[in-house]
């Protein structure tokens, strides 16, 4: 019986990975690093150092730690610009957010940076909803490693523990992601997996592995959850 819900962040709470790859398009190519769709869509699940160090081993150049950082600061203010006007929250992420949490234990669990995550749940008040959050960690590894999720799982027990619960297991837990590194994160960590395209196509949402894949999180409820999970 599932008991939680993790999400992942970027492609499932906020719609907005293409803005990502316009944002690290335009920084980077100001470092004379290209960026082309493939590149960004086969770097999904990496946290923005990783992803950066990536982009440049690409480009057959070297970068140095300071050089890093600012070219994610530059890309977290470009992309902040870009949804200043109207944050494009998933269609039904909201809905469904308030709804789950009267029901399940919920987590955030994203490779993005901490910072990024709250300026966009604050805009909702959304935060309340999650008992955990889980953001880029040197000491992760990035998706497909399952260490976000482990490090998720181990959190809301601790949590469990003091209130003299029992603790959840891997399989009590449902994971939503948008990729397939998410997926096979999840999956590495025994968890369930629901699947939206808003980032990449069903079928390699179903290659990776994900139990069930859905359009959009619009369509699903609690009840859903639980006849399709449970």
């Amino acid at each position: 019986m599932i008991k939680a819900i993790l999400f992942d962040f970027n492609g499932v709470i906020i719609d907005d990975e293409r803005i990502h790859l316009k944002a690290y398009r335009e920084v980077l190519e100001a470092a004379c690093v290209q960026l082309t769709d493939a590149d960004y869509f086969e770097s999904l699940g990496m946290d923005d150092v990783a992803f950066t160090h990536a982009a440049f081993a690409r480009a057959n150049q070297t970068v140095d730690d300071k050089t890093t950082r600012s070219i994610i600061d530059q890309e977290h203010a470009r992309h902040r610009s870009l949804i200043e006007k109207e944050i494009p929250f998933a269609p039904g992420i909201i809905t469904f957010v308030k709804e789950a949490a009267r029901k399940y234990e919920l987590g955030i669990v994203s490779m993005a940076e901490r910072t990024e995550i709250d300026h966009v749940l604050s805009t909702k008040s959304l935060a309340e909803n999650f008992s955990v959050i889980v953001s880029a960690s040197p000491g992760f590894k990035h998706k497909p490693a399952p260490d976000a999720y482990n490090f998720a799982l181990k959190s809301l027990n601790e949590a469990r523990r003091a209130d003299r619960s029992l603790p959840l297991l891997p399989g009590e837990c449902l994971v939503i992601e948008d990729a397939p590194p998410g997926i096979e994160a999840a999956r590495s960590a025994g968890m369930r997996t629901l699947a939206v395209t808003n980032t990449v196509t069903e079928q390699l949402l179903r290659a990776a592995g994900a139990d069930i894949v859905t359009a959009s999180l619009a369509d699903w409820n609690t009840d859903a959850v639980h006849h399709l999970f449970d």
